[in-house]
């Protein structure tokens, strides 16, 4: 257990909170994350462990990438630091892959294709009256006055056009963003640092010099304070709202779970560990309409306003080069292909993937190195479409 360029062994005690986003420690803690930080259940009911579907002729078919050297959908997985995958065509599961360290059943960390959950969730609340996204934040949190959030709208907050005084610099060690992470508890504590609650790093946070209501500005804070608000407004935890809601009514298979920080707030924008099937599960709720074994769970209205809303030319403010004609609405990306196209996505290669045109679902998650990496992103989008055009 001593070989950590192994990828199907870990020595657990090398893993700690200082190095487990980094490689290889990131291909164990991503599927183990409760290991490491405090977390609460999303539970499904009971759970149903699954088996994963023999997939060696689909790994095996070859495909146009692109790129030198590879040529099959097995290749492309591995070169893109696959942990686990699937695609499923008209609601049926017809190709999957787990790396040798993964699992079907295995709980991974899915980033912040959680902000996309939440904002899942908020829908839900706002179908019921709890929410009205033109309100101003400040009706909901009072505590917001003095910060960014005051003068603000709920609906600036789900569509990432908040003017927020803040960078969100993944890298980041020893700013603001990693005084951020020490809030969610995923970073260790630093001498001389106080340790603060995720809801009183956020209203800390100041204003930019630019109105809200502008471009689109993506920062992670934002999606924190979605589900601070969704807390408050119905007085139960994040986790047992998202098992009421969605979890238990969709079907899901396994428990998920949520990191909290030091009271057990939820980490709402980037905390949800799940299964690849589950997450495709939610992925498939949407494309048929939100509704299963004949009841709606997700709101028509708001799958509606997802689809179909965001402001293009906000999103061109962000200068965009991975989606270039595409928009942001509530917490999801509209890639704005011809096949309508959708997407929730997580730094480290996490993926949920929508192609309405071609009835397909993706779900890729990753142990990528790089946080970001923009060429493999583009990498991963052209080997999207390509999967959901193939007749299978």
């Amino acid at each position: 257990m001593d070989n950590m360029t192994d990828m199907t062994t870990v020595n657990r005690a090398s893993v700690t909170l200082a190095n487990w986003r980094e490689t290889p420690f990131s291909r164990w803690s991503f599927q183990n994350v409760r290991e490491l930080v405090p977390t609460s259940e999303i539970s499904c009911g009971a759970e149903r462990p699954e088996e994963a579907l023999p997939s060696r002729e689909f790994l095996a078919q070859e495909i146009a990438t692109g790129l030198d050297g590879i040529s099959t959908i097995d290749a492309f997985l591995k070169y893109a630091h696959t942990d686990a995958f699937l695609l499923m065509k008209h609601g049926k599961i017809v190709g999957e892959y787990y790396a040798p360290h993964a699992d079907v059943n295995a709980k991974h960390l899915v980033f912040s294709i959680s902000k996309s959950l939440t904002a899942i969730l908020s829908g839900m609340l706002e179908e019921e009256g709890l929410i009205d996204p033109e309100k101003p934040v400040l009706a909901y949190l009072p505590e917001a006055k003095g910060s960014a959030y005051e003068d603000c709208r709920y609906r600036d907050v789900l569509d990432m056009r908040v003017s927020l005084d803040f960078e969100e610099t993944y890298l980041d060690r020893n700013g603001p963003f990693a005084r951020y992470r020490r809030a969610m508890l995923w970073n260790p504590v630093e001498p001389g640092f106080e340790v603060e609650t995720l809801a009183s790093f956020l209203m800390t946070l100041k204003k930019a010099d630019r109105p809200h209501g502008g471009g689109h500005s993506y920062l992670s804070p934002n999606a924190d304070l979605l589900g601070v608000v969704i807390e408050r407004v119905t007085g139960r935890r994040y986790g047992e709202l998202l098992s009421e809601l969605l979890w238990k009514p969709m079907g899901a298979r396994n428990h998920a779970y949520v990191t909290v920080d030091s009271i057990g707030t939820a980490r709402s924008a980037g905390g949800v560990c799940l299964t690849a099937r589950d997450l495709a599960r939610v992925g498939e709720l949407i494309r048929t309409g939100g509704a299963a074994d004949g009841k709606q769970i997700m709101p028509k209205a708001w799958i509606s306003d997802m689809l179909t809303n965001g402001d293009p030319e906000a999103w061109k403010a962000a200068n965009s080069t991975t989606m270039p004609n595409g928009r942001y609405r509530s917490q999801w990306y509209q890639t704005g292909e011809p096949d309508g196209a959708y997407c929730a996505i997580g730094i480290h290669g996490q993926w949920l993937y929508v192609d309405p045109e071609n009835e397909a679902v993706i779900v890729k998650l990753s142990s990528q190195p790089n946080p970001l990496d923009d060429e493999l992103k583009q990498d991963n989008l052209a080997f999207f479409r390509t999967l959901c055009r193939l007749a299978l």
